[in-house]
């Protein structure tokens, strides 16, 4: 059943999400310009290794805000970024203006920076892609959700592994696949904020990993690998069913994009703080 959710308190939790970064590594302002570099696909991905580079986050207070999650199964479960749902007195997806589903349960990765929600059931749900040994460096990924509140897009290639370290409301340390950005919506400026939980695709419309943090000085996106996602799903005993998306490329990933929110195979997570009211 939809609750209503007050447009006085949509309103404060949307102008949390902008001036509130919820998980990230640095606060540059200007988004990075397109990188150079080839663009077709390389050596195979290398496994996990003590000796990739670290990278460190700081994983801030609770704050009542917005991310992304998305479907995994039309019988209600959907993944997100753990940061994003982490210590919320309450969590919704919204489903249209002014209306949002309340999420039943959350459960959170204690090892990673993920998390599962359950609802009464979903729209659409995505495929999975756990074929990680098999990626290669250079391929394409493209990053859909709500950055800065708003629906929104970016995409990258991929240039390896490293190790994220989080400290701060939490810690853990997990290996991630690293991304060097190479375009997003146009007018998007900033942060990417808010697309934290969002599915990160690869070109052949299957789900490649959950983006969780970003470097806007470096011009970096960072995803939850596919081994942590099927690790989390198998400790849950959750099971994922879904179909994948349309191919996507740089020229239609922005229409795509829009056609996944519009099916709520993609939706936005609105997280309420304790103290912050109701839902």
């Amino acid at each position: 059943m939809l609750r209503i959710v007050p447009d006085w308190l949509l309103y404060i939790i949307v102008i949390a999400a902008v001036v509130f970064v919820l998980f990230r590594v640095d606060q540059r302002a200007d988004a990075p310009e397109a990188l150079p570099g080839a663009t077709e696909a390389g050596s195979y991905l290398p496994p996990p290794s003590m000796y990739d580079p670290e990278v460190l986050v700081e994983v801030g207070p609770v704050a009542s805000g917005m991310g992304t999650a998305f479907a995994i199964s039309v019988d209600g479960w959907w993944l997100t970024a753990r940061h994003v749902v982490d210590g919320c007195q309450d969590v919704g997806l919204i489903v249209s203006r002014g209306s949002a589903v309340p999420v039943r349960e959350v459960k959170r990765a204690l090892f990673a920076d993920l998390a599962l929600l359950r609802t009464d059931q979903a729209p659409s749900a995505l495929a999975l892609d756990t074929s990680e040994r098999q990626f290669q460096i250079n391929q394409r990924a493209f990053h859909v959700g709500f950055p800065q509140g708003r629906p929104g897009e970016a995409y990258s290639r991929l240039i390896g592994r490293e190790t994220l370290v989080a400290r701060g409301r939490y810690d853990l340390e997990e290996p991630v696949l690293a991304w060097a950005e190479q375009g997003r919506t146009s007018g998007l400026r900033g942060s990417l904020a808010g697309i934290s939980g969002g599915p990160a695709f690869g070109a052949n419309g299957q789900v490649i990993g959950v983006t969780v943090a970003e470097s806007a000085r470096r011009g970096r996106i960072y995803t939850a690998a596919p081994s942590s996602i099927m690790r989390f799903l198998r400790l849950e005993q959750v099971e994922a069913v879904g179909a994948p998306a349309p191919r996507l490329t740089a020229d239609n990933y922005g229409q795509e994009s829009d056609d996944l929110r519009r099916q709520l195979a993609v939706a936005q997570v609105v997280c309420v703080a304790p103290g912050d009211g109701p839902f």
